[in-house]
């Protein structure tokens, strides 16, 4: 076909350009490593695509799409899918009427996250099914099966990646693009979409019924493999695995046949037993939790799982060979490398230098200022998930003593306060701690950490264009907050020490916005003006 090409792409790119190619028609998400370039990707190659202010309203806003028959994409890392685990749960129930492709990016190893969730279990819990590539070709091809199912069933479909199979480039060949289908007329289907308990009774065994069929189209699918050993001779090992795991299976044991799982979920428990009773013994291969080894187990085929201390950071091809050689000694330390750091000329640095100045008891959050934690700062006291910096520093507030809630500060970002801290808020207005509260929001302007994406404080689109500017101390004041100061922390640095512990003194609630842009962002928006104007 001559619209087949070789490209090298990373999987993040690879499946923004599946989606472009198959017609996609909307793709929305929060930015969020490793999966924030798939939107940004399919944007410059002409997608409609926008960041949400969190994942929860992502997932909505793509339901709602598919409502309208349009096939849609939301991304998300593994963290965003607990965000956007309440409208997942139920859109397994609704099902959709055009394809809904949830992209989740797990991160083994936690090189920029708080957890290693293994969001396979997701798919188990809602009873969507899950799909899971294993490099960049896989991502592009198993995108377009993912459309293809979430089409042919009615339902949403998790599409699970993880930060190897995001950021490295393989080359594989692309196919015809197709244009993005018209929009469809509304049909309107009320025990079909309004989940109320009659109607979600009957939602549910149509939801079990349709897992049951997609269960046995995954019986003969292809995206499920066997690949057999390259070494002559009988072979008496064999392995099942899924994803980047299968990969460094085929380097790490060429002795063995290899079961390769593209969909993960709904298991293809007939195909799996079949395969085992071939060898004298059969590995399972995963990264993270024992799912597949657990699932398999139960339904009563004799697998090997891993050793426990394999469940931790991501395989590579010589733990891979360590776990067929059952060796479960100590494994060598790896190389230190250089700690991360505030920018230098970063605004976040005497903010931090101030708290830890005046021994500040710190509620942070995520973002680049999560790293007030580390030296020379050390002013970071907590930091559980997006937006918990309010509410954790409430909680202390509430249940200390008087000395020490009056040395607590809750740390936010201007895209994390827009992702979740405007609940926390409310909350700190509806339950007053006797001795008020201070949130500091961290406001330069941008998503930094992530590398540097709008959000709906920026006035700009994920695109760059122009949008509605939300004007956070307009956003604090109309919650009933009076007390609201807006200070250039590194122009006014004493005036900020001095503001800070008026409001330590305060029996009101009160929110500092220490704003400053982030200079990386202001770069790269001289970067783009100048780019516009050159195209002028």
């Amino acid at each position: 076909m001559s619209g087949i090409k070789r490209k090298l792409l990373s999987g993040n790119e690879a499946v923004a350009l599946s989606a472009a190619d198959c017609g996609v028609r909307m793709g929305v998400g929060y930015p969020g490593t490793p999966s924030t370039e798939i939107l940004e990707e399919f944007s410059k190659l002409g997608g409609r695509a926008q960041w949400s202010p969190n994942e929860k309203v992502a997932l909505e806003v793509g339901v709602g799409a598919a409502f309208a028959g349009a096939r849609t994409m939301v991304t998300m890392k593994h963290v965003g899918l607990n965000v956007a685990a309440d409208p997942l749960f139920t859109a397994a129930y609704t099902g959709v009427d055009g394809a809904l492709v949830i992209i989740v990016a797990d991160d083994p190893g936690m090189a920029s996250s708080q957890n290693e969730q293994d969001s396979r279990r997701y798919a188990v819990a809602a009873g969507v099914p899950m799909l899971e590539p294993a490099d960049s070709q896989e991502a592009y091809d198993f995108f377009q099966l993912a459309v293809q199912l979430s089409e042919q069933f009615g339902t949403a479909v998790l599409f699970r990646i993880t930060t190897r199979i995001c950021h490295s480039k393989t080359i594989f060949t692309t196919g015809e693009r197709v244009a993005p289908a018209d929009a469809k007329k509304f049909v309107r289907d009320v025990q079909k979409r309004v989940m109320i308990p009659a109607y979600a009774r009957m939602a549910h065994h149509k939801l079990r019924a349709r897992l049951a069929e997609i269960e046995a189209w995954g019986e003969a699918a292809d995206c499920n493999q066997i690949f057999h050993s390259t070494d002559k001779g009988q072979t008496l090992l064999g392995i099942i695995a899924s994803g980047i795991s299968a990969v460094h299976a085929r380097e790490a044991a060429s002795q063995a046949d290899i079961l390769k799982l593209g969909m993960t979920y709904p298991l293809p428990i007939e195909k799996i037993k079949k395969f085992a009773k071939n060898y004298d013994r059969v590995l399972v291969i995963e990264e993270g939790d024992p799912y597949l080894a657990d699932a398999i187990q139960a339904a009563g085929v004799e697998v090997e799982g891993k050793p426990e201390m394999y469940r931790f950071g991501e395989l590579n091809v010589t733990r891979v060979q360590k776990i067929l050689a059952g060796d479960v000694g100590e494994e060598p330390a790896p190389p230190r490398g250089k700690p991360p750091q505030l920018c230098v000329g970063c605004p976040h640095r005497k903010v931090f230098e101030t708290l830890r100045d005046l021994e500040c008891i710190v509620s942070g959050d995520i973002g680049c200022y999560t790293l007030g934690v580390l030296p020379p700062f050390s002013a970071m006291d907590t930091c559980v998930c997006m937006g918990a910096s309010i509410g954790v520093g409430l909680g202390l507030r509430h249940t200390l003593a008087e000395e020490d809630a009056r040395r607590v500060v809750s740390v936010i970002g201007d895209s994390t306060f827009m992702h979740s801290g405007i609940t926390g808020l409310v909350e700190m207005v509806y339950n007053r701690p006797a001795t008020g509260h201070v949130v500091l929001i961290l406001d330069n302007g941008t998503t930094a950490m992530t590398g540097l994406q709008e959000h709906p404080g920026t006035g700009r689109k994920l695109d760059y264009s122009p949008a509605h500017q939300i004007c956070v101390e307009d956003l604090v004041k109309s919650l009933g907050i009076d007390d609201v100061h807006v200070i250039d922390v590194v122009k006014d640095t004493e005036g900020f020490q001095e503001l800070l512990k008026k409001c330590l003194a305060n029996d009101e609630p009160s929110v500092i916005i220490a704003r400053r842009p982030c200079i990386l962002a202001l770069k790269k928006q001289k970067a783009l003006q100048q780019g516009k104007e050159a195209c002028q």
